[in-house]
């Protein structure tokens, strides 16, 4: 199966709340896009086959949220890839096994053409030990491969790589920019990438490469999300098994499904929720409140991993759409030396740099998870000839 000079691409971006297909010609260049529901829905299944048959890819690209110990970077789908693939379901239940239906979907209509999987750990696998590793029994540790493996990584990998043109003020011609103040690269060595969407996480870059992160095993650690919590105390979860309660279904659903903002203010939609705090609904007030102090504090440990900060990146659909997000979030953090221009936050478009000029730089990346899977898609090209 040929995999080399692939320039029409397939990008499959199965997400937590959304199946994004994008298709990519020449120079990365967008032939058509569709967002879709999550991955597994017959609406999902249905456009990506009507899809295929008028854009005939030469290949498929595949966002798999979960690599496990195994896959650290982008691999082509075969027979000796297959039952890997298949065990990552037992990492990210909910999550992976979605998205391999549509990679088997994809490979049916496309049997002689390649298919690539891009995994959201990748980005993560060389963690340092003392980040990667939890404070638990070494057997258990060895035999369920438990570590904090990190996601979104695909986001933030493009965060890395795009952080000095969005500092120039360099327009991104396969993507969308707006009108961006410019700031001088310089040394921006120590970087926290803000992806804040319906999942949310960050992560400390230092040099272009990941020292921190704020999700671990699974996807539901860290942040306050669209509908999962972050960080709990495993005790809760403990307790609420151990009074017989909760099912072990009923608590991974409550996790997955019913927790974040959707659990505080009963609507998982971030801007919506804003708006109605600034209204005065005292529910959605304090869901916001809740967000924002777990935001701040896990930038603030973002930093301290790197002993310092020298630019605060946001991307993802509410970090780039929300100036009242972006607003709230830096005026807790003045004691890092991070604040905005406020005139500049507001009248953004697209993408460009919003500090007011303080030792730290402040700015907004456009999230292109999909640029960023075919560039490791055209790097496993490469290799395998």
């Amino acid at each position: 199966m040929a995999v080399a000079g692939l320039t029409r691409l397939l990008v499959v971006n199965a997400g937590s709340s959304s199946t994004r297909l994008t298709v990519l010609g020449p120079d990365d260049g967008v032939e058509e896009s569709l967002h879709l529901p999550p991955a597994g829905s017959d609406e999902a299944e249905a456009a990506l086959d009507a899809l295929i048959a008028r854009a005939r890819p030469q290949a498929s690209v595949h966002r798999i949220v979960h690599g496990g110990p195994w896959f650290t970077g982008a691999v082509l789908v075969d027979a000796s890839t297959e039952d890997r693939l298949r065990a990552l379901g037992e990492l990210a239940p909910l999550h992976v096994p979605p998205a391999l239906r549509l990679v088997d979907q994809v490979r049916a209509a496309m049997p002689d053409r390649p298919a690539v999987a891009c995994f959201d750990t990748g980005f993560f696998a060389d963690l340092p030990d003392e980040t990667a590793t939890y404070p638990l029994p070494s057997e258990w540790r060895a035999h369920w491969s438990i570590r904090r493996y990190g996601f979104h990584g695909l986001s933030h990998a493009w965060v890395a790589s795009q952080l000095d043109r969005v500092l120039a003020g360099t327009a991104n011609t396969a993507g969308t920019a707006g009108t961006a103040r410019t700031a001088t690269p310089g040394d921006r060595t120590r970087v926290v990438s803000a992806h804040l969407g319906a999942g949310a996480s960050l992560a400390a870059l230092h040099g272009g490469r990941p020292v921190d992160t704020t999700m671990g095993f699974t996807p539901l650690d860290g942040l306050v999300m669209a509908t999962r919590p972050g960080s709990v105390d495993p005790g809760i979860l403990v307790h609420l098994l151990r009074v017989g309660e909760v099912t072990l279904e009923q608590l991974e659903d409550g996790l997955e499904h019913h927790s974040g903002l959707v659990a505080l203010a009963g609507n998982a939609d971030l801007a919506r929720v804003i708006e109605r705090a600034g209204a005065g609904d005292a529910t959605a007030s304090l869901a916001y409140r809740v967000m924002l102090h777990r935001l701040r504090a896990g930038i603030a440990a973002m930093a301290a991993s790197l002993g310092g900060i020298d630019a605060l990146v946001f991307t993802g659909g509410a970090g780039e759409a929300s100036s009242q997000l972006r607003a709230d979030t830096c005026a807790g953090l003045g004691f890092l030396g991070i604040g905005l221009d406020d005139r500049a936050n507001t009248d953004l478009q697209g993408e460009g740099v919003i500090s007011a000029g303080g030792p730290v730089t402040v700015a907004v990346v456009h999230a292109r998870e999909d640029l960023e899977m075919a560039r490791q898609a055209r790097a496993l090209a490469d290799r395998l000839g």
